[in-house]
């Protein structure tokens, strides 16, 4: 990592940049704009109106917003104030960010008035907040929480405030699915967010001249590619609106209007656009880097865009949310056979790689085991999660009598005689759908709490189109009937969208061991001889 002028604190790379490049555009969303000297002014103001409604240094404050330019003024409002943001999914059940809030003490919470009604029903479920900015005085009557619209930073100085962290404090909280039914929250310091901004950076080349597609929402590790890579360069971060996400076309169009330079997503976003919109009428002159991550992107789909944008650069990264990225692979078109899926690439710099049998020992060159990641944007841990952060993070000794610090990533890989890491599933059942990290315990957990289901299993299935989709196969009550919007209704009060099955398999019986378990590597094939309901 660069030693010279290296910021030690994430908010201080938009007061650099504001410094540098006050007039300069930081962050677009439709037609409107911050410059890079009005998101500092206006983070600064958020800062000190935090400060005065009584949050401390080292306080969790909730960011629960819709795709808008506030979201750059929380985020850096929230950690100029020295307490820690933590992004709620907008779309989430009310059961689902009562839950964060409550774990994570937030008595703070930042938001917009379309968000008004989804909290109240959050407050509905047993949350407490003290204090919300982003809604009119009147907005929750009938609660004993104090709301203080957007208007009112106007009564703050702009001036920054002094700092009350150091790098090694917490910034952020990023909640995922949990094996117990509950989301986790992972927790990473300032020294994480600065480590993977710098690095990601450089990779890159990112320069002042971007122009940075923001597709994923803040509460997915992703975005934070463009809310602190992005500024820590100087360059220009396109938020980009929940409509134009919806419809391949208008994503499509707004890539070519906002003459976007980086693109960063998950596969199923690039997929979509291939699939459904003629892109050879829109070339994407100013398109360099399309870079995605979150799950396999199919090859013959990259062999097809790779003609389609040739003058563009691409990558596939990988890296749970721990540790946000560790690994990259730069794709050469002349080298992608369309019968073999894409490598991870190497570990990239600052990181460092271990792949494990499961006693522990190193799995020898070729084999397949377990990959270990000890990184400076690995997290601190699991929110009063002690016992979770033990198991997943472990102590190994790359230099004898040295132990460093390991992630465990749960994933299987291969390292080939080119020294590039290949994947081979999941060692437990988390798995990746639509780009989301989920817990197929989880999804089980929502399906068994349906009065009618004797027994439910959740599974990711290919479908014969080449698709992956979360499959549930229920086991109901005797007597029992229950209608897909039914199943649906219910699901979507403990999950969010993406965690949802798509397709459902009734059946008389599931699959069993000779112990009677459920015998869970039959359940694709006999999901295969079944008859789905969508």
């Amino acid at each position: 990592m660069p030693a010279e002028n290296t910021p030690s604190l994430i908010h201080h790379f938009l007061d650099k940049s504001a410094a540098k490049l006050p007039d300069k555009v930081a962050f677009e969303f439709s037609e409107q704009h911050l410059t890079y000297a009005e998101a500092a002014k206006q983070a600064n103001k958020l800062a000190h109106l935090l400060v005065e409604e009584g949050v401390k240094a080292g306080d969790c404050v909730g960011v629960y917003l819709n795709k808008s330019l506030e979201i750059p003024v929380a985020v850096y409002g929230i950690l100029k104030a020295g307490a820690v943001f933590v992004p709620i999914d907008p779309g989430a059940p009310p059961a689902r960010v009562a839950f964060i809030i409550k774990d994570c003490q937030i008595t703070h919470l930042i938001t917009r008035p379309e968000r008004r009604k989804s909290l109240n029903k959050a407050l509905d479920e047993g949350a407490e907040l003290k204090v919300v900015v982003g809604l009119d005085e009147n907005a929750l009557a009938g609660s004993d929480t104090r709301c203080l619209p957007w208007r009112s930073l106007q009564d703050f100085p702009d001036t920054a405030p002094s700092d009350k962290v150091k790098d090694h404090d917490l910034a952020y909280i990023l909640y995922t699915s949990g094996s117990t039914g509950e989301p986790k929250g992972m927790m990473h310091t300032h020294s994480s967010g600065v480590a993977y901004a710098l690095y990601s950076g450089i990779t890159y080349g990112i320069t002042p001249e971007d122009r940075m597609g923001n597709h994923s929402r803040l509460h997915f590790d992703m975005a934070l590619f463009e809310f602190f890579t992005g500024p820590s360069r100087g360059a220009t971060t396109v938020i980009i609106p929940e409509d134009a996400m919806l419809f391949p076309s208008s994503l499509a169009q707004l890539i070519e209007e906002k003459a976007l330079t980086i693109w960063y997503s998950v596969p199923l976003a690039l997929v979509q656009l291939i699939t459904n919109v003629d892109l050879k009428s829109r070339p994407q002159p100013a398109l360099r880097w399309v870079i995605y991550a979150g799950e396999p992107f199919p090859t013959k789909h990259m062999i097809r865009l790779m003609k389609i944008w040739p003058k563009a650069r691409y990558s596939n990264v990988y890296g749970p949310a721990e540790v946000n990225q560790c690994t990259v692979f730069h794709i050469d078109p002349g080298k992608l056979n369309p019968n073999k899926p894409i490598p991870l690439g190497k570990v990239w710099d600052g990181a460092t790689g271990r792949i494990e049998n499961p006693d522990g020992s190193l799995t020898p060159p070729g084999e397949i085991g377990e990959l270990l990641i000890h990184s400076k944007t690995m997290m601190k841990g699991y929110w009063g999660r002690p016992e979770l952060t033990a198991k997943g993070i472990v102590m190994r000794e790359q230099v004898p009598g040295i132990p460093i610090a390991f992630y465990k990533t749960g994933d299987l890989v291969q390292l080939d005689k080119e020294g590039l890491l290949h994947f081979h599933g999941r060692r437990d059942r988390q798995i990746k759908i639509r780009g989301y990290r989920l817990e197929l315990d989880e999804v089980e957990h929502a399906l068994h709490s349906i009065p009618q289901v004797q027994e439910g299993c959740a599974i990711l299935h290919d479908l014969p189109s080449g698709e992956k989709a979360l499959v549930a196969v229920l086991r109901l009550k005797e007597g029992a009937t229950v209608e897909p919007g039914q199943l649906h209704k219910h699901l979507a009060k403990a999950l969010p969208a993406y965690a949802i099955p798509q397709r459902t398999v009734f059946a008389d019986d599931l699959p069993r061991t000779s112990t009677g378990k459920i015998d869970r590597r039959r359940l694709s094939s006999f999901v295969d001889s079944s008859n789905f309901e969508n």
